[in-house]
């Protein structure tokens, strides 16, 4: 059986992009997309739930936070099988059974088997931003990774705007239960086509990698992963922020249908455009941090720092501001920014290790991002506004920002000689 692509320090990839690497990253995308549809699509469909199965807001935060629980729990260890059994046909399998999961989704007879399905597509999904990416860049030379890299995350951001934009639409005009089917089905359709057009001994040939398994390089240590005090505070900062952004994807269709008075699907629309707004956010803050860190390094901090607190001011002026237009906009403004510290915190992690362990590095920023902030920010969010309504709930949220901005200000103070660091260990 062939074995999986090991790509070490010294490989650079092939020497210039190619057609068939720019398939590999369009199916990539694809899959990447149809996990997020899969996943979103749940959270434009909480007030028909809540309303045909008499849930609570805990119950539904519940459903949705599970995903990312499994995500979290599962991204490291399914991304070193994944590294030895074969990325192709991992990414294959994972997308096979988030699809089947969705399907099951739709055929739910109460709350109890949707958990179900909700925790297998979490299985399926476990793994494949790492693994997905991983992939990605090992098809391509060195100097597109970084681009590349952040062009194949944006298509989870997509995968939100499509879920909840179909996903209400449907919804609303057939019923829940068919916005799972349609979704399922093209995910699984994507599944079926990927191994055909994908293959992992040409995927060898392209990058000139080992022909076996056995050339792969050994696990990485935590003591690599935690190597530093500031890539630890980057860890939690990140997923600390994540709980923010991770709370407001979940929660945001159903605010706008109990304060702004909404129907499902135009809850979706208007949802699916303020999570556009965020997608650009989040490529527009990484250009930023780029363009002004150029020879000072630490500014990337202090612009995270930055995008923390501006998420976490314009949010808190739309909870204050009143049901509006007015309101709108500041949630807007509160998800441009809300997002916008993937850039600066999968740098600092990327420049605090070790070149030849990055691909577990950013499993280990995932898992973070899921157990801290992705899995608990629903669900929290769903308890509280059980308790204190989810505009109450919503006030709230700021305080994840806040204690990310402390977090990042705090891993500002040992950045510059962690990082002089590294990079003494790695001449």
């Amino acid at each position: 059986m062939a074995g999986p692509i090991a790509i070490t320090a010294g490989q650079s990839g092939p020497a210039k992009a190619t057609a068939y690497g720019w398939l590999v990253f369009a199916l990539a995308f694809g899959l990447l997309i149809s996990d997020y549809m899969a996943r979103q699509v749940l959270n434009v469909v909480f007030p028909l739930l809540k309303a045909e199965w008499r849930l609570t807001d805990g119950q539904l935060g519940l459903l949705s936070g599970v995903v990312a629980v499994m995500v979290g729990v599962l991204t490291f260890p399914l991304s070193l099988l994944a590294d030895r059994w074969g990325r192709v046909r991992s990414l294959t399998l994972m997308a096979i059974l988030w699809s089947l999961a969705t399907l099951f989704c739709a055929m739910a007879a109460n709350y109890s088997q949707m958990l179900g399905g909700r925790i297998m597509v979490g299985l399926g999904e476990a793994a494949y931003g790492s693994v997905g990416i991983a992939l990605v860049i090992s098809v391509f030379p060195a100097h597109l990774r970084a681009t590349l890299a952040s062009a194949f995350m944006a298509g989870g951001l997509f995968g939100q705007v499509i879920g909840v934009a179909i996903g209400g639409q449907i919804a609303a005009s057939h019923g829940w239960r068919t916005a799972f089917v349609v979704i399922g089905l093209s995910g699984l359709a994507l599944a079926l086509i990927f191994p055909m057009l994908v293959r992992e001994r040409r995927n060898r040939a392209l990058i000139g990698a080992p022909d076996t398994a056995e050339h792969a390089a050994s696990p990485p240590s935590l003591k690599d992963l935690f190597a530093s005090r500031s890539v630890t505070l980057a860890y939690i900062a990140s997923g600390l922020q994540f709980f923010a952004s991770g709370a407001l994807a979940a929660w945001v269709p159903a605010f706008l249908n109990r304060y702004h008075a909404m129907p499902v699907d135009r809850a979706g629309r208007a949802a699916a455009l303020l999570f556009l707004v965020s997608g650009t956010g989040m490529i527009l803050c990484g250009m930023v941090c780029d363009r002004l860190s150029r020879g000072r390094p630490d500014r990337k901090i202090v612009l995270a720092i930055g995008y923390c607190m501006a998420s976490a001011l314009a949010l808190t002026l739309a909870m204050h501001s009143g049901t509006g237009l007015m309101q709108l906009i500041l949630l807007g403004v509160a998800m441009f920014f809300v997002s916008g510290t993937s850039g600066p915190s999968g740098a600092m992690v990327a420049n605090l290790t070790p070149v030849a362990i990055h691909g577990t590095a950013f499993a280990t920023l995932t898992l973070a991002n899921n157990l801290l902030g992705l899995a608990p920010g629903p669900i929290v969010t769903g308890r509280l506004a059980d308790a204190i309504g989810l505009d109450g709930a919503f006030r709230l949220i700021p305080l994840a920002s806040v204690a990310a901005a402390i977090g990042f200000a705090v891993a500002r103070r040992s950045y510059l000689a962690d990082l002089a660091r590294v990079n003494r260990e790695q001449v």
